[in-house]
């Protein structure tokens, strides 16, 4: 039954104009970013070696599709929540502005598997948006570009080889799912709430916004809260480019957005559990 509900809250989701937006700006994003570092990619290298090509000689395809993959994912990652939340704010306060929720509550279904079927559509578009990144970033860069050594900056120049740099990219994106679906689970927070989607839209931006520059305030006193705001622990999929991995971090991280996810699921449901929709 449940599986019976998921798709379709699906047809839902990928019959609405907005579920798109998403993919058509990752899909505009990608090759602009693609095309802006072919014409200027040796340059881009020359300034992360800068200093260092006097006293080293440095071979091999520097300039490759995983340097290309890595600067898309660093320029967009920090804009998909907002693509996200688009469909996230929808989930059920499109329900009550489009008046179905006396449809729903008919169905021989009861409230608690509408609303983990609509939090279990989430998580698919949520995941269906990063494959869809995946493949233009990653696969596309290496299918134009090569492979081989990846060069990062993470405060000292790290250099990949080719062989150790497929499974980061892997583990970072699985770690960029959870960040997302925490995202997608705070609009659906906020979409639980009230009857009007563009609530949830504007709130869950603004909870994003405000974190991310209370995270960026160099004040003591909001230091100590930095660990606290998710914002903080969505970034860590940065982690596995870093050598070595500080795992403890990682996973420390990775359970406390997994934490939020289920107590905005756990929180959403209870709205949705009392929430007066016949009146």
């Amino acid at each position: 039954m449940i599986l019976t509900l998921v798709s379709i809250e699906l047809s839902k989701i990928f019959k609405k104009w907005r579920t798109y937006i998403g993919f058509i700006a990752i899909g505009v994003l990608t090759p602009i970013v693609q095309l802006a570092l072919y014409l200027t990619g040796q340059r881009y290298i020359d300034h992360l070696m800068r200093g260092l090509q006097d006293t080293f000689v440095f071979s091999g395809n520097l300039f490759n599709g995983y340097l290309v993959a890595y600067v898309i994912l660093q320029s967009l990652f920090i804009h998909i929540p907002f693509l996200i939340v688009l469909v996230g704010g929808d989930l059920l306060a499109g329900e009550a502005t489009a008046g179905t929720y006396r449809v729903l509550v008919t169905r021989p279904v009861s409230r608690f598997q509408i609303i983990t079927a609509k939090f279990l559509a989430g998580i698919i578009y949520t995941v269906s948006l990063l494959i869809w990144l995946i493949i233009l970033s990653l696969i596309v860069s290496l299918l134009i570009f090569g492979s081989g050594e990846l060069i990062t900056f993470r405060g000292k120049l790290i250099i990949f080889a080719s062989n150790d740099v497929l499974w980061r990219f892997l583990c970072a994106y699985g770690f960029a799912v959870i960040s997302m679906t925490t995202v997608m689970a705070l609009s659906f927070f906020f979409s639980s709430m009230v009857e009007n989607a563009i609530g949830p839209i504007v709130a869950s931006m603004a909870v994003i916004i405000i974190f991310l520059i209370l995270s960026a305030i160099p004040v003591d006193i909001l230091q100590t809260v930095k660990p606290y705001l998710f914002t903080t622990h969505m970034v860590l999929w940065d982690g596995f480019f870093n050598d070595p991995i500080d795992w403890k971090d990682v996973l420390s991280s990775a359970i406390v957005l997994i934490g939020h996810i289920t107590g905005l699921y756990l929180l959403s449901t209870y709205i949705f559990l009392r929430k007066d929709i016949l009146s």
